[in-house]
Order: structure tokens, then sequence, then C-alpha cells
């Protein structure tokens, strides 16, 4: 492997080894000697000679390792017990709850610009994280793990080295991915894996990250590095998350390949038929709760998708889920509650309310909350902040973090190297004025522009901002894109060249309001969408074609809400929730447009998708006026 020096330090194989030995026992040194790669022990001698930990810990992904990692979490004050042993709670403290967009950076040899993404020069961002990691693991145990972002024995997976001195990230990512020690010890120098380097730096008297001023997310793609320093909530730390899908995209991008931020799900059609979908929510916008009342999960949060002879095939490089806890409740999402309920199951949740007699809350839980601890400190029923505003029981983005193994409808085939056949895509986001609640695209070119370049959502407390303004989120995965959306729009064009058949694209959006200012459709009504979908992607039903998609004919939504929900679904509300707000969508092509024209990859289709979009609308506008029916329109 061809990485660079990682902090911008070059070590000799003896050097490393040296380094190694003075801070691991014989056991543990062996480990590391076991795998055979002398890039690795560069690496990991590298962080040792910056960070100076007092010892290392190299875990195999043995039992019994995995239990000393558990019990590191507890002792060291990351993680405290509750009422049940297989349940514990982690805070990251008041000022570490979401994603850093702004403190996460791309790094690239001379800072080079890219539209919409945050980048930074290389050669400033080492030198920085060189003053920032100098010490930083200073009388604390690092623990190197080694895990597969895929299936095991698929030639779409990849590798990565996970070197921290947080206990609560090494046992999150026990649960999230499959240890792949082993893969090293068998490849030893084949191994080509990506790196994520760690530190929750100097932690204040409640064990909070202290220096969050000074947080920092460097991702060099061209090295396959990533660093996080001063934070420990898991998605700024937790390297094989969304730390890995930046570089994964990289890659897929100069190999002609996709990561994406999608599910991967099957459902269930006639005689038994299993259909996939794929599909890319922004964080607090259903994705999971979508996943989870499908027929079969396979994912829920990521996919690497390859075209084989012709067929776009997806992996999840996960087995595990970090989902968002907040209204998760046993009416909607008895699947998830009863998981998070159970004492077998193993739960590390974070940010929600531990109350002094062990129990865990959130808000979705039938309960009333009770005196306790949450991600603010000490709290009780009425506390407020300095600023006299309430302070709620648990965060809004708090999280669950378990293992996919103990989901009920699992799909067996997690574990196929091959990975499943992709019939479909949907694309989701948060949009309370204009998108209906399910839309088909004309074809692929225009879904990947219209529901995946186009995507616009409202934020949510996922990430560091302000709740609720409405941003361009292009196929969800802005956040964790190091190229363009335009290079990715590209990537998407040109991917679809490889495929005899391209899956249909789909949007939906759950968040439509109506005149009286109330959702149009209630949280249990996607499971109508979905079947709709998959009655569509298989040729059951038809379709009304209206100027931005087709949308489902009055009759089979009807049928399937009486047969799949056994309620009536009014005529009334099926005209409201399908009308075509033109100039509101015009609005929304202006904005798109306006977006990747700052973006110079932006390809020359895409403009010609937008044009082609307006005019439609326009003209559906002239001769219908601004709000249309859908029974204005022909059935496909």
């Amino acid at each position: 492997m061809n990485r660079l020096p990682v902090l911008g330090v070059e070590l000799s194989t003896e050097e490393s080894l040296s380094l190694i030995r003075g801070k691991t026992s014989d056991e543990h040194f062996e480990r590391l000697l076991r795998t055979r790669n002398s890039r690795l022990l560069r690496d990991i001698a590298a962080v040792i000679l910056v960070a100076k930990p007092s010892s290392l810990f190299v875990n195999t992904g043995s039992e019994s390792d995995r239990e000393y990692i558990r019990r590191r979490a507890l002792d060291n004050g990351e993680e405290l017990p509750t009422r049940y042993e297989r349940h514990t709670v982690h805070f990251d403290g008041a000022k570490d709850l979401a994603r850093d967009v702004a403190n996460t950076r791309i790094l690239y040899p001379g800072g080079r610009r890219v539209a919409m993404v945050n980048t930074y020069d290389r050669g400033r961002g080492v030198e920085e994280l060189r003053e920032l990691f100098e010490g930083v693991m200073r009388g604390r145990e690092a623990f190197v793990s080694f895990y597969l972002y895929g299936p095991r024995g698929s030639p779409f997976s990849l590798y990565g080295v996970q070197v921290t001195d947080s206990a609560y990230v090494t046992h999150s990512e026990e649960l999230l991915y499959r240890n792949a020690y082993r893969d090293f010890v068998e490849k030893g120098e084949d191994v080509e894996y990506m790196l994520f380097v760690h530190s929750a730096g100097e932690r204040d008297e409640r064990g909070w990250s202290k220096n969050t001023d000074k947080r920092r997310i460097y991702i060099d793609v061209e090295n396959s590095t990533v660093y996080s320093v001063n934070t420990q909530y898991a998605g700024n730390t937790v390297g094989l998350k969304k730390l890995a899908l930046r570089l994964a995209v990289y890659k897929g991008y100069k190999e002609g390949w996709l990561a994406e931020h999608m599910f991967i799900v099957g459902l269930k059609g006639r005689g038994g038929r299993l259909t996939y979908f794929a599909g890319a929510f922004p964080a607090g916008c259903g994705k999971t709760s979508t996943a989870m009342i499908a027929d079969t999960v396979v994912g829920d949060d990521l996919a690497l998708i390859h075209a084989v002879n012709g067929v776009a095939v997806a992996v999840n490089p996960e087995v595990g889920m970090f989902g968002i806890i907040d209204g998760v409740n046993p009416a909607d999402d008895p699947e998830i509650y009863s998981l998070l309920t159970n004492p077998e199951v193993e739960v590390i949740f974070s940010n929600v309310l531990l109350t002094r007699d062990g129990e865990v809350w959130w808000r979705g839980k039938p309960e009333e909350p009770r005196e306790g601890l949450n991600y603010a400190g000490e709290w009780w029923p009425g506390k407020r902040d300095e600023g006299g505003k309430e302070v709620p029981p648990s965060h809004p983005n708090a999280r669950f973090t378990l293992s996919i193994r103990h989901f009920p409808k699992l799909d067996p085939r997690i574990d196929d190297p091959g990975g499943v056949p992709l019939s479909a895509m949907v694309f989701g986001g948060r949009d309370s004025s204009t998108l209906p609640p399910v839309l088909e695209s004309f074809d692929w070119n225009h879904g990947v522009v219209m529901m995946g370049a186009a995507l616009e959502s409202e934020k949510t407390a996922a990430v560091i901002g302000q709740v609720g303004v409405t941003e361009l989120n292009p196929y969800a995965i802005l956040d964790f894109l190091p190229i363009s959306p335009g290079a990715f729009t590209e990537l998407h064009f040109r991917f679809a060249g490889k495929l005899r058949v391209t899956p249909k694209i789909f949007g939906v959006n759950y968040f439509l309001r109506g005149k009286d200012g109330n959702y149009l459709a209630e949280k249990r009504d996607k499971l109508a969408w979905l079947r709709w979908m998959e009655a569509r992607v298989n040729g059951e039903v038809g379709a009304v074609k209206t100027p931005v998609g087709y949308v489902p004919v009055y009759e089979d939504l009807r049928e399937i809400f009486d047969k799949h929900l056994g309620k009536e679904f009014p005529e009334g509300l099926y005209e409201e929730m399908f009308s075509v707000r033109v100039l509101n969508y015009l609005g929304k092509v202006e904005r798109v447009y306006k977006a990747y024209l700052e973006d110079s990859d932006a390809p020359p289709l895409l403009f010609e998708i937008l044009r082609d979009q307006e005019r439609r609308l326009k003209d559906a506008g002239a001769r219908y006026g601004p709000v249309i029916s859908p029974f204005k329109f022909d059935k496909a």
C-alpha cells in the first residue's frame, strides 16, 4: 500500500516494532506481528509516537476481547450501567451531540476547491492534526481493531483499521461491523485498508470531550485515512460509519461503482417473490422506520452497489444499526421498540435519559420521564436552561446502537458475498409543501436528477445547525461527499451504462402538509407507498403521468390501503396529496439549477433534464392552473 506517512511521521519497520513493543504485552505484540503487514505496523507506531498512549490493546474480536472492551467502557465512565446488564448509556456532552459539518473537511493537496464540499489543504491539515494529536492519548489505553466493510469473502468488501482511545467507539464498532482480525492474519501484506485515528481528547469531570472548539474530523481521501479528535459523538468518531462512506464514495468514483447512503430491503409480492429496494433519506426523515416495515432487511443505512453481468447488486457494509431513538414507540415502531426494551439484546443508548433507578427513557416511551441524568447533566421534570428554555429529558438526536442480527426480519442474504439484485432506488426528504408521498421518475436519468441530485430537505437535530431550514441535500449524502454532487451525478449516469436494466427510481415524502398545516399522511401510511412501488416495479399496476413523474392511480391506492392497512383512503385526500403544485415545483427547479451552476463538474445532461422539467411544468400550469389535480392527467 502506498499510504503517505500518518500524521506526517515516517518510521522504519525496526523503529515501529520498538515503539509498539514498548506499549504492549507479549500477547498483544504477537497479535500485531501475526498480521505480517509492515505498513500497518508503521501506521500504528506513528500514532503511538505522536499521541503517546500508555498502552495498546489489540482487539481480535474474540468474546473475551469484546467483554474486556465493554468493561473498559464502564470502568472509564464512557458508558454507564442500567438495571439491565446488556444495556448501557453513553453521553456525548451538551456541545457534542451531532455531526460537526463545519469542522469536517476533505483534505486535498493545495486545498483544491470542490463545489458544496468543505475542503482543506492537506499539508496544513496534517500540521494541524499533528499539533492536536500531540500527547492527546497520554495516560490512556489505545485500542486497535480490524474490520470488514462488507460481507466476508465478497469482492465488494473493503477493510478498515481503527485506532482510538475510546472504549465506547470500539464497543460501538464491535456491534456495527464484522471483525476482520483473522482476514488480516490470513492476507498479510495483501490487505489494502482504510485507517481511522481517533481521540476523545481531554475529558472534563463528567467524562465529556472538553475542547470541542478544537473538534476536527479530517478525511484524507487520497490516502484512505480519517482523523477525528476532541469529539465522542459516534457520527464523528466511529470510523467505518459515515467516515468510511466518504472514502468508499471516492474509491467508487475512481473505479465506476456506487457507495450510497441507502438502506437495502426486500419487499414481498405475489407468489412469495422478493424484490430488493435501496433507499436514501437524510437523518430524521423516516429512513430507519421505512426499512423496519419492509418484509426483510439487508441493511438500514449504507450500500455498496456494483454492476455484475448488467445487474445492479448491493451489499450492506455493516451488520448493526446506529439509529435515531427519538419518537420510537410501541405503536408505530413495534419491531425496534421490542428490541430496545429486550434485556437480552445488547444495546448502547446515547443521549437519552437515565433515571435514578437505572431505567432508560426517550421520547416515545409510554410512561412519563423521571429525574435522572441526561446529555446536559442532572435532569428533573420542569428543568430549564440559563435562558429559561425547558430542557427536554432526552435529546432529539438521541441514538441506539445494536447488532442487526437480533432483528426478526433480517434477510439471510445479508452475508451473501455476491450481494442482492436491486430493482429500485428510493429517495426521500422532509418537504412540507411540494412533493407528493410517492412519485416515480420517467426513467433512470430523470430520477437521478430530480429525485437524487435535486433532493431538498428540512434540517433535523442530527446535524449541528438551525433545525427546520430547507437545504439542498443531493442523494441524502451531501455531508458525506468527498467529490462534488455534479461529479457524483456524472458517476450515476456513467454507472447506468454498465447495466442491462436500470432500477426504477422513486421519490417519497412523508411530510407533506395540508391546508390546515397538519401532515396529510399518517406514520404507518408509508407501507402503502412501499406496496405500490413493489407492484409498480413488477408491472402489476398502472400510473398517472404527470409533468413531474408517475403517481399512483387512485383505485390502486384505495385497494392497497384497504388490504394492507385496513383503512379507507378517501378520494379527496388522494387528490390533495397528489396534486401538482406548479409554482412550488418551479421554485425548486430554479433553486437546484442555480446551485449546480456553481458546480463545474455538473454534466450538461443534468441541466437539460432540469429545463425539460421546467418546460413541462409551465405548459401544464398554463393549461390547468397553479395547482393541478391528478385526475386531470391521463393514466399511463
